[in-house]
């Protein structure tokens, strides 16, 4: 008896702590807005990308929420088009009153709503929109206010992709296939290719598709005749699977290397075709924090995740804005947009984030190596061309 009596005590401050540390928020809710690829092409990373948002967003509020109020997650599907994206920022920034938005993973989006979310003066972050122009203002050399990213950009990814088949694989000669429509693959191509001559590498030419197009063996059958070690694939997962898989079919077998356009879902299309491709990733599968976060988003949603970097990219969105909010002590888009700027060392699930001020990218964010190998997605090592990111 008087051990429990000893005890009581104890138990009681604990029990109060833990109420204290995790009281309900209460009050308004804080909104957050997500522009999401939810339907059509795209729909995988989309839809990873809401899930790992709304489970950041429910576990701040179980944690007490943030300034004492809940976070709400507003999200629309933008079918991967700008026009529908420029309707759902409208929409978010006058009718919602979010204080800031994610997404896309679209550059040519994130480009279309810029001017949007700087009339509206709401900070948006990119996920995987690793075209420059997206934080910086190509007409004036000068970065856009409100908008931000998650990710590297072409000129560093594409760096990766060159020295990585120059410097590790030893690759002299390489083809380039293109979407000639796309804003990220036009981009990540030009930088690719540049980088790749400045390493003397012999470009045996550039290729390319309109966005659509499902037979491309015209184009891999002149690639063959060029007698190309390699082919660099600065697009997206769904052509990357046909191409792999028709370039099979012709009898070749170049190495493919590709960007963060791809996606595990590539195997359905290309199949075995796919076997000791490589690819830039955005993050460590291996790292222990991703790996608990990916077993949170299993028991959450009773699947595991196929995209892991989409849910990182946009649970660690949701944790930057939380924190800008937090930091700014306010819930004002203009507050937590100067609070964003001055993010140093911020540590999140897959990387620590330091905005640079000149372009509202991440700094120093390195990328990952990986190898499709026996069905399936294998780490080899992180890699930094020895260049500014």
């Amino acid at each position: 008896m008087k051990k429990r009596n000893a005890l009581f005590p104890v138990l009681a401050l604990l029990f109060l702590f833990a109420s204290c540390a995790f009281a309900a928020p209460s009050g308004d809710p804080i909104k957050i807005g997500y522009l999401a690829t939810l339907t059509g092409d795209g729909a995988t990373w989309g839809q990873h990308e809401r899930d790992g948002a709304l489970l950041a967003v429910k576990e701040l509020n179980e944690a007490g929420g943030v300034l004492g109020r809940p976070l709400e997650l507003v999200y629309y599907d933008v079918r991967g088009r700008q026009e529908d994206a420029i309707q759902a920022a409208r929409r978010l920034v006058h009718e919602d009153k979010v204080v800031a938005i994610g997404g896309t993973n679209y550059s040519g989006l994130n480009i279309a709503t810029a001017s949007v979310v700087t009339v509206a003066g709401v900070p948006q972050i990119g996920t995987a929109s690793t075209n420059p122009a997206v934080t910086v203002d190509p007409k004036t050399g000068k970065v856009r206010p409100f908008t931000f990213r998650m990710s590297y950009t072409d000129p560093y990814q594409g760096k990766v992709m060159a020295d990585y088949l120059v410097n590790k694989l030893g690759v002299k000669s390489a083809a380039v296939i293109t979407d000639v429509g796309s804003d990220y693959s036009e981009g990540l191509k030009e930088f690719f290719t540049a980088r790749f001559r400045e390493l003397n590498g012999e470009l045996k030419g550039v290729w390319g598709f309109r966005g659509g197009d499902v037979d491309f063996r015209a184009q891999l059958t002149e690639m063959k005749a060029t007698g190309a070690e390699a082919v660099a694939l600065p697009i997206l997962y769904k052509e990357m699977g046909l191409i792999m898989k028709q370039a099979a079919e012709l009898d070749w077998k170049p190495i493919f290397i590709g960007g963060d356009g791809f996606s595990p879902s590539m195997h359905e299309i290309a199949g075995d075709a796919m076997e000791g491709s490589y690819w830039v990733y955005s993050m460590d599968l291996t790292n222990p924090q991703l790996i608990f976060l990916l077993s949170r988003f299993e028991k959450e949603y009773g699947r595991k995740a196929a995209e892991p970097s989409n849910v990182a990219n946009s649970y660690d969105l949701v944790t930057w804005v939380a924190e800008s909010i937090k930091k700014a002590g306010k819930a004002d888009p203009v507050a937590v947009r100067d609070a964003m700027e001055n993010t140093k060392d911020l540590r999140l699930v897959h990387f620590s984030l330091t905005v640079d001020k000149e372009t509202h990218n991440p700094l120093n964010k390195p990328a990952a190596m990986m190898i499709w190998k026996d069905r399936t997605f294998t780490f080899l090592e992180m890699w930094a061309p020895q260049d500014t990111f």
